[in-house]
């Protein structure tokens, strides 16, 4: 197990010199179109759990008015 470790780190101290720069934090702006695109990304995200939620009611309303075919029903634990 040293000696995995020994590697690991040999490798680690060769190749972090290749690895990329961190930008300095004056160099990294959000902006509002980042803000724009992460709020759009938000409605949208509760919008299609919205929509899920209502077709999920909707085929467990029509599963239990027995539209379906009873003998392929599948929740027979909840019966």
């Amino acid at each position: 197990m040293n000696q995995l470790i020994l590697t690991l780190d040999l490798w680690v101290s060769l190749l972090a010199p290749l690895r990329d720069k961190v930008p300095a934090p004056e160099d990294v702006k959000a902006g509002w179109l980042a803000l724009g695109i992460f709020v759009a990304l938000a409605v949208a995200v509760a919008l299609l759990g919205v929509s899920l939620t209502r077709h999920l009611r909707k085929a467990r309303d029509n599963a239990d008015a027995g539209v379906f075919d009873p003998s392929e029903d599948p929740r027979p634990h909840l019966r």
